[in-house]
């Protein structure tokens, strides 16, 4: 018998928040700047997900740290224009936070952008832990950030479930063993999360109250 859910770990990017115009238009102007005219929005949405430096290595190991500043540089300016709020998710986590539920951020990001992102929305005072990038030596999906965040809400991963919108989140709950959900307006696309056979997709953040069986009382346009 699973022990009862009172755990949320959640990523940030593309799942609490829609930073996905922001990440996109980094990437974009990146690419731009090192290899002109050959890269569209459809190329660099295969981007997200995994740390900059995994990513940019692939590319070109020797321009790593120019890449990285590049790309840096400009999502830290284009940040509060571009970052735009998902319907739903703020009413959701004050229900969940008022129904006593412990609550962490587990996100590739740096703390520093991480932070920025939660408190643009308002979102800060649900998660006490945060884990980013700065704070583990390996990203999801190893279990690393997420036992850290567990051990951070003094929780433990059969009470827990992993909340995001990549095959990282889902594999990094598995890997953990917590109980996963996949998030519908996933970049990727609902059926390629979906090949990761999360426990429960969810159309809407609001739909993760039904899934716990909490009252859900968030309007849905």
């Amino acid at each position: 018998m699973m022990k009862k859910i009172d755990t949320l770990l959640f990523d940030l990017d593309g799942t609490l928040i829609n930073t996905i115009d922001l990440i996109v238009a980094s990437f974009l102007h990146t690419m731009e700047t090192y290899y002109p005219g050959e890269y569209c929005r459809e190329d660099v949405i295969h981007f997200i997900g995994p740390p900059l430096s995994e990513t940019f290595t692939k590319l070109d190991p020797s321009k790593v740290e120019d890449m990285t500043r590049t790309y840096r540089a400009f999502n830290h300016e284009k940040h509060d224009e571009l970052v735009e709020e998902y319907e739903g998710v703020r009413e959701t986590l004050e229900i969940l936070h008022e129904n006593g539920f412990k609550m962490a951020v587990v996100t590739t990001k740096r703390r520093e952008t991480a932070v920025k992102g939660l408190k643009l929305l308002e979102m800060e005072k649900f998660f006490p832990v945060v884990v980013s990038l700065d704070d583990v030596t390996n990203y999801k999906p190893d279990p690393e950030p997420l036992e850290k965040a567990l051990n951070g809400l003094n929780s433990s991963a059969e009470k827990a479930v992993m909340v995001g919108d990549s095959e990282h989140d889902i594999l990094g709950g598995k890997n953990t063993g917590t109980q996963t959900a996949g998030v519908a307006w996933s970049v990727k696309g609902r059926e390629h999360l979906e090949s990761y056979k999360p426990d429960v997709m969810l159309d809407h953040m609001p739909d993760l109250l039904d899934f716990l069986g909490i009252k859900n009382s968030v309007k849905q346009n």
